[in-house]
């Protein structure tokens, strides 16, 4: 029988063999690429359409399991299949959505995670010194013109500035977007 700190370092070593597997982030050094595409996995893309069906599996012949309707939104690629691409989205949830369906622009969620009744500061600069531009709501939906890991410029319907790349979901953390 295991002892209690036997049990403990198999649980450390299993952690860390799943750490180990996990794909690596867009922007690191160590990057995998999708085996149709050649592009990093897991990577940021957003939706295309309006109307995007998720599925359950890679074919058309999948259950729909959900519906996206919001163009621009920023989803995450995690898996490919010849034609078909396995995302994520800000909440979580995952499927299958058709290549086509997606856009390589780059879009951002300010905190959507954030459930309160906060604002984010835009600032003017890449400086909390300067000038706030606007006040963003949790779960606005902005363009992204570039990221330097730290800060981005974002822009979208009334507002343009810089935001603390901590804030959005759409780039990976020290991720630099040109």
């Amino acid at each position: 029988m295991p002892t209690r700190l036997g049990r403990i370092s198999f649980a450390v070593l299993i952690a860390f063999a799943c750490f180990a597997a996990a794909p690596a982030r867009a922007g690191s050094t160590d990057e995998a690429a999708g085996p149709v595409s050649g592009l990093p996995v897991p990577r940021f893309v957003s939706l295309k359409a309006d109307k995007v069906n998720l599925r359950a599996g890679p074919t058309r012949d999948h259950d729909v399991t959900w519906v996206f309707t919001r163009a621009g939104l920023p989803v995450e690629i995690i898996a490919e299949s010849e034609n078909w691409r396995r995302i994520r989205d800000s909440e979580g949830t995952e499927g299958w959505v058709y290549h086509s369906l997606l856009s390589s622009r780059r879009t951002v969620l300010v905190a959507p995670w954030s459930k309160k009744k906060e604002t984010f500061p835009l600032y003017q600069s890449n400086d909390r010194g300067s000038a706030v531009a606007a006040e963003l709501q949790p779960g606005v939906l902005g363009s992204v013109k570039s990221c330097d890991g730290k800060w981005c410029r974002i822009f979208g319907d009334g507002f343009d500035g810089y935001i603390e790349q901590e804030r959005l979901w759409g780039v990976y953390p020290n991720e630099t977007v040109e």
